[in-house]
């Protein structure tokens, strides 16, 4: 869980760096980190049930050994959106729009598209990625409500977090790898769609991508 430290400096970054935190109307499920075989085909069976379309940040570094999953993603009807070739922190980065421009040209390889939405890892850019982002014509975008699912947390957990903040206009974050996190796997994640799907609908909240 983010310290309060970590959290303080996010907040200061998306004040410097500005991007989407909201929708104008319903409720947008946004997944970060994949494709990955642990989690994204549960993700995308879960989502297919409930007839929900969502949006989905790709990793380009994942995207080389997954490639056809990726393509699923896309050819379910699903935006797809960057998040990093190399899911580092930006601060990290020797060259930031070198990054950026690999992770684009990872996901348009892998599914045709060419991004137009940009979430950074961690949520923070650095002064030359969100630069690079600019230059690039790619919107940064952030998040208004989690399920915390990088955690090792049950289904029911994550599906109770998202819920406490679900209202119109809302940004979920959540994730379908735990390739960068500290849980054995996201298939909690893949679990709690149900019951998040069903609170959208007793708030009369309709799914959208972004």
């Amino acid at each position: 869980m983010p310290g309060f430290g970590q959290l303080a400096e996010t907040a200061e970054r998306w004040r410097r760096f500005p991007g989407r935190e909201r929708i104008e109307d319903g409720a947008a499920l946004t997944f970060d980190d994949g494709p990955d075989p642990d989690a994204t085909p549960a993700v995308l069976d879960a989502l297919e049930r409930s007839g929900v379309r969502a949006t989905f940040f790709l990793v380009g570094e994942q995207l080389l050994v997954h490639h056809e999953l990726g393509r699923a993603v896309a050819e379910a009807g699903h935006d797809v959106a960057l998040h990093a070739f190399h899911h580092v922190e930006h601060d990290e980065l020797e060259d930031p729009r070198e990054d950026l421009l690999r992770g684009l040209d990872a996901i348009e390889s892998a599914t045709g598209v060419r991004p137009r939405l940009c979430r950074p890892p961690y949520g923070r850019f650095s002064e030359a990625s969100f630069a690079a982002c600019s230059e690039l014509e790619l919107e940064p975008v952030y998040w208004s409500a989690w399920g915390m699912d990088w955690e090792p947390l049950a289904a029911e957990r994550i599906a109770e977090l998202v819920t406490r903040d679900l209202d119109a206009g809302a940004i979920v974050l959540l994730h379908d790898s735990p390739r960068y996190a500290a849980r054995p796997s996201a298939a909690p994640t893949a679990d709690a769609l149900g019951a998040i799907v069903s609170e959208l609908r007793e708030r009369e909240l309709a799914a959208r991508r972004l």
